[in-house]
């Protein structure tokens, strides 16, 4: 089995055929309850599009993330990003609230990510986040890896769908206390057909192929999608199903 190969994020790229991502997150932000003068860690933040909707509400923000070009991307709209791995946070007793949108999947090692968010809390801080749960995308990742099957590949995941009873015993281990943890099945429609899905977030699948095949494959899985995810009115939709939560760090906590 080859290793995941790795993801490249383009901020234009991801405008145009992942805004929704950004667009669904405004009920995390809810969750999360911003109050202004917070100062709140966006884990994971992307081209900076619900950080900026964060600091627009008075809080403090300072955005993370693993790509350098989301990171400028968030820079150009005026706001403090820098680039860290959401496995290796480095802060300590900094912030009133850690959040995070769609991102935590990408981060394969959980425990490390809930330790250096527990590190980075101040004592009664919150963890608020949505990414993908149990049975996220299953129907597209069936046809990437049959795609890739038929081509003698194997790809390891790259993602990280907990069950809720599986992230509940990481986040309480390291001694969260759990206010909301649910896994919500969500289809979620799509700007373009699924072939800009594919283009944008299965890298570590398709680039493990030569680049002269790599849009025969993307053709085939969207051919074989067709029917499970293309409605009768002509859209697309992905399978999505988020776990979201919110979770505190005790005030006695040291």
């Amino acid at each position: 089995m080859s290793s995941p190969h790795p993801q490249h994020w383009d901020p234009a790229q991801y405008a145009e055929h992942a805004r929704f991502v950004s667009d669904l997150g405004m009920p995390v932000v809810e969750l999360l309850s911003p109050r202004p003068g917070e100062d709140i860690l966006d884990l994971g933040c992307g081209d900076g599009a619900l950080t900026l909707k964060l600091s627009q509400l008075g809080c403090r923000v300072v955005g993370v993330d693993a790509s350098p070009e989301m990171v400028a991307a968030s820079n150009a709209l005026g706001l403090t990003a820098q680039v860290m791995d959401g496995q290796t946070l480095t802060f300590i007793n900094e912030f009133d609230a850690v959040f995070s949108n769609a991102a935590l999947h990408w981060m394969t090692r959980p425990k490390d990510v809930i330790a250096g968010v527990w590190r980075a809390l101040k004592p009664g801080g919150r963890f608020v986040g949505e990414f993908g749960g149990y049975g996220n995308v299953d129907a597209i990742i069936t046809a990437i890896e049959a795609s890739l099957f038929s081509r003698r590949v194997t790809v390891a995941s790259p993602w990280f769908f907990p069950r809720p009873e599986e992230y509940r015993a990481l986040l309480e281990a390291v001694g969260f206390s759990v206010e909301h943890l649910t896994l919500l099945p969500r289809p979620t429609p799509l700007p373009g057909d699924i072939g800009g899905w594919l283009q944008t977030f299965a890298q570590p699948y398709t680039s493990a192929l030569p680049a002269i095949e790599r849009p025969r494959c993307i053709s085939q899985i969207v051919t074989a999608l067709r029917p499970v995810l293309y409605d009768a009115t002509g859209n697309w939709h992905a399978d999505y199903v988020r776990l979201r939560f919110s979770v505190t760090k005790p005030q006695t906590a040291l």
